[in-house]
């Protein structure tokens, strides 16, 4: 049987010599016409008064975005916030690319997200989580932690965010209130709502927003950062808009989390011997430390000490920051998480480390991925893997079970209880 994995900017045919189970998410139908449906949100919101009412005549204006990991449709949301309030708005509107511990946003990125016209017509900015003078602490969550949020975004007259509502592995889904904290927040609050206590909290889950504290904690970061307006799609596996939840933060959010649930859910009867992921293609899957997603996606479903193939193209390598330095200081995984654990301080990126060593843990992860050389992938604790079916083949012998999840991450399989 023939399936293609979402790979890179297009797809990696593979075909497989046995039967396997096929999942991917339920979507609704696209928007026909996106722009016109995005215009009329704005002017029909949830929970809000309208954005136009929402902006005063001369108040500044600033739009928090989502970065270059995302799939976002930015220059579409961008324009229709632009048609709504009319172009003169863009001399006082500001737009901050939310970066949370990412890298910035390079010039060609935007021109590719955005459009090389309109974003010159902008001032388009990095967030900086790091510049501790872009910075003001405006409190504390119930837990005790501090937030620290960009003063571009707290200063402004009306703050707007643009978001993608996607399953996510640990904060339950993406969009709302994580386009500000991590979005714009300063390293010490990500940092701390990161940690290997939140991390290891078991509703810290897929699909999950009931108990789960990282999610919480956000939006109490974003009800004492403030926000006026915010808008959040779901897309397909092309990119097309199939919903679009604008308004109040957290009913529009919520509202949107419901359909993107329905979408991604997928249930199975039992654990699979072996399953094919992929981490949705470019660009989520341009380094390892994305490709995290996609196969914690896999684990929810493979038996233990079963195997996962993953197929992420990580262009861009294995990642920034120390998860590169956490992988290659342990000899095995669950040292990495043991010390993740009894660390007395929180270093940058361990939270994607403590997930992959709980994925090892849990399954033997087959690799491939041409920007990574074998060493690399050895170092990463993973088998290096050139081709994905035959290693499949191999591994599912004459009497195994194989799940395929062509869009990793955008489906949520579980175990049917």
């Amino acid at each position: 049987m023939r399936v293609d994995l979402a790979y890179g900017d297009g797809v990696l045919p593979i075909d497989l010599a046995m039967d396997a189970d096929v999942i991917e998410p339920r979507d609704p139908p696209r928007i026909d016409e996106p722009s016109q449906a995005l215009r009329e949100a704005l002017r029909r919101p949830i929970a809000s008064p309208s954005l136009a009412d929402l902006v005063p005549p001369d108040g500044s204006i600033v739009v928090v975005i989502s970065d270059s990991t995302r799939p976002a449709p930015n220059r579409l949301m961008l324009e229709a916030l632009l048609g709504e309030l009319g172009a003169h708005v863009a001399g006082r509107m500001d737009v901050l690319v939310a970066t949370g511990l990412h890298r910035p946003t390079r010039v060609d990125e935007l021109d590719r997200m955005l459009g090389s016209e309109l974003r010159r017509q902008l001032r388009v900015t990095n967030h900086d989580a790091h510049d501790e003078s872009s910075l003001r602490e405006i409190g504390r969550t119930s837990s005790g932690r501090p937030v620290l949020i960009n003063r571009r975004y707290l200063d402004a007259d009306v703050r707007i965010t643009l978001g993608l509502i996607e399953p996510h592995f640990f904060a339950g889904f993406s969009g709302g209130a994580k386009l500000i904290l991590p979005g714009v927040a300063g390293a010490a609050s990500i940092l701390r709502n990161h940690d290997a206590e939140m991390i290891g909290n078991p509703n810290a889950r897929w699909g999950n927003l009931v108990g789960n504290p990282i999610h919480r904690e956000q939006r109490e970061a974003a009800r004492l950062a403030g926000c006026e307006f915010c808008v959040n799609v779901t897309i397909a596996g092309d990119g097309a808009i199939t919903g679009i939840f604008a308004g109040e933060l957290e009913g529009a959010h919520d509202a949107g989390c419901q359909a993107a649930l329905q979408a991604a859910m997928q249930p199975v009867d039992e654990p699979y011997d072996v399953v094919i992921t992929t981490n949705g293609g470019h660009p989520l899957d341009l380094n390892l430390y994305q490709a995290v997603k996609g196969m914690d996606a896999a684990a929810q479903i493979v038996r233990p000490g079963g195997h996962i193939v993953m197929a992420a193209e990580c262009r861009e390598g294995a990642g920034h920051g120390d998860f590169v330095h956490i992988l290659r200081e342990h000899q095995t995984p669950d040292a990495m998480v043991r010390s993740i654990q009894n660390a007395p301080r929180v270093r940058g990126d361990q939270w994607q480390n403590q997930i992959f060593g709980r994925v090892l843990a849990s399954a033997t992860v087959h690799l491939r991925a041409d920007g990574l050389t074998d060493d690399e992938i050895h170092a990463a604790h993973c088998v290096p893997c050139p081709d994905v079916a035959r290693r499949t083949h191999e591994l599912v012998g004459d009497s195994g079970r194989a799940c395929v999840l062509p869009r990793g991450p955008f489906t949520i399989p579980y175990i049917a209880a």
